[in-house]
C-alpha cells in the first residue's frame, strides 16, 4: 500500500517546517527505527502533539521528509540539465560541466543524503509504501528525467542510441553513481581531483558508447578519361 503525500493538514507552516527538518536530522542521525517522535520534539523544539497535528505517525513523516529532500535535489538538477543540456556547444564540455556540478551539489544537501544513508541501511526495514514512493521520487528515477536531455541531444545528430532511459542510466552510472558510492553518499567528501577523474573518465566512456558513428566517404567513381 502506498503511503500518501503530502501529510494532513492543519498546524502552523512553520512548525511543519520545523519538525521537517528536525525529523530530517533525526532520521538521518538515528535511523529510521531508533529515531522515535520523542527524539523528534526535540530536536524541533516543539511538543510531541504538535507533530501529530501535521503527521499521522512517524512513517508519514519519514515519507514526507525523504521525499521533499528528494524533489529539492531533483529541482537543483532541474536547473543543472536547463544550463548545460539544453542548448549544446561541445558536448563533451557540456555532458562533463553538468555531471560536475551534479556532483558537487551533494554537499549542498547534507541531510537529505544522511537520510539517504538510512534507506540504504535499513531498507529491508523500511514499509514498502515509503520505499515505493522514495524509489518514485529519489535517484533510482533520475534517468527518466535525464532521458529527454539526450534524446533531443541525439536528435541533433550528436549522439546515436536506441533506448534514451538506458543511454541515461548509464551516463548516471559512469559519473554519478560512483561519485557517490566512493564518497558513501556524501559522508566522506572525495577530492576534488577525484571528482574530475570519475567525471572525465565517464564521460569519455560514455561519448565512446553512444557517438555516432564516422560518416564514410563515398568512393569516387573511376575516372574513364582516357
Amino acid at each position: 500500500m502506498t503511503v500518501q503525500v503530502p501529510a494532513r493538514q492543519g498546524g502552523r507552516p512553520d512548525k511543519r517546517r520545523a519538525i521537517s527538518e528536525a525529523a530530517r536530522r533525526v532520521f538521518g542521525r538515528e535511523g529510521y527505527v531508533r529515531a522515535s517522535v520523542d527524539a523528534i520534539a526535540v530536536e524541533a523544539n516543539v511538543a510531541k502533539r504538535t507533530i501529530y497535528n501535521h503527521f499521522t505517525d512517524k512513517e508519514e513523516l519519514f515519507l514526507s521528509v525523504a521525499v521533499e529532500g528528494a524533489d529539492a535535489v531533483t529541482a537543483a538538477v532541474r536547473v543543472l540539465m536547463e544550463r548545460h543540456l539544453w542548448k549544446i556547444v561541445d558536448l563533451e564540455e557540456d555532458l562533463t560541466a553538468f555531471c560536475l556540478d551534479r556532483a558537487n551539489a551533494i554537499t549542498e544537501f547534507p541531510d537529505h543524503f544522511a537520510l539517504v544513508r538510512t534507506i540504504h541501511a535499513e531498507v529491508t526495514r523500511l514499509p514498502a509504501g515509503v520505499l515505493k514512493e522514495w524509489m518514485d521520487h529519489g535517484p533510482p528515477s533520475a534517468h527518466q528525467r535525464l532521458a529527454p536531455y539526450l534524446r533531443r541531444i541525439a536528435d541533433r545528430g550528436l549522439l546515436e542510441f536506441d533506448d534514451a532511459e538506458k543511454a541515461a542510466n548509464r551516463l548516471n552510472t559512469l559519473t554519478m553513481n560512483d561519485v557517490l558510492i566512493r564518497s558513501f553518499y556524501g559522508a566522506v567528501p572525495l577530492p576534488g581531483s577525484a571528482v574530475e577523474e570519475i567525471v572525465n573518465d565517464g564521460v569519455d566512456t560514455f561519448l565512446r558508447l553512444y557517438a555516432p558513428a564516422p560518416s564514410v566517404p563515398a568512393p569516387s567513381a573511376p575516372d574513364n578519361r582516357t
